[in-house]
This record gives structure tokens, C-alpha cells and sequence, in this order.
């Protein structure tokens, strides 16, 4: 069944707004970041800690960032009436997975089928 304008609408604030959050963080991150750089540390094991958590923050920002790309492709299909429609066989995503996870582009079925594919390839 397909969505109803005020469930795409609220998708749409939803994504919206998690966007803008993950962009906020991204943001302060970076300031903060920026300003630890230019403090020194004569111990290096001070300095080695900081650089490890550096390193673990850029790994998260990282994939912050692939999640607002997600999160932008979403809000495409939205305006371009795609959303909630399997990409893989064409049929429509439910909304408790919509609900779920709300940058999904494969229905369940499809989903459980590329992981199994997935895992066969590993063996």
C-alpha cells in the first residue's frame, strides 16, 4: 500500500530533522577538534591518546557523513514520489521498516535476500 502524504510529510520532517542534528554535531566536532590541534602535549602518551581518540571520532564523523548522504537521497525520493518503493523489485517497503530505518531502499524480502548472497560470498 502506498504512503499517505502525511506519512511522507512526517518522514520528510523526520529525516529533515535528524539531518540537521548529524550536520550540528559535524559541525562542533570539527571546531572542537580544531581547537585541540593547536594545544601541545610534551608527553607522548598524552599525545598518542589524543590522537587515538582523534582517530576514533573521525571514523564516527565518517560515517555520520555517509548517513546524511543517505538521509539527502531520501528526501530525493521523497520530492521525486520514490520513497518507500522497493529499488530492487519494485513492490512497496512497509512502514514499520520505513519506520525503522527510514533510508532503507529494499524491502525486507530483498534485504534478506542480499544478505544471504552476501554471506554465501563469504563462505
Amino acid at each position: 500500500m502506498p504512503l499517505t502524504k502525511k506519512q511522507l510529510a512526517d518522514f520528510e520532517q523526520q529525516l529533515t530533522a535528524w539531518r540537521d542534528e548529524l550536520e550540528q554535531g559535524q559541525h562542533e566536532n570539527m571546531h572542537a577538534m580544531h581547537e585541540q590541534e593547536q594545544s601541545a602535549f610534551p608527553d607522548p602518551t598524552d599525545q598518542a591518546s589524543v590522537e587515538t581518540d582523534r582517530s576514533f571520532d573521525l571514523r564516527i564523523k565518517d560515517r555520520e557523513r555517509k548517513l546524511i548522504r543517505k538521509i539527502n537521497q531520501a528526501l530525493t525520493r521523497i520530492k521525486d514520489g520514490e520513497f518507500g518503493i522497493c529499488e530492487s523489485c519494485g513492490g512497496n517497503i512497509s512502514v514499520k521498516r520505513l519506520q525503522a530505518r527510514p533510508v532503507t531502499t529494499l524491502c525486507i524480502d530483498c534485504k534478506q535476500e542480499q544478505e544471504q548472497e552476501e554471506r554465501t560470498r563469504l563462505d
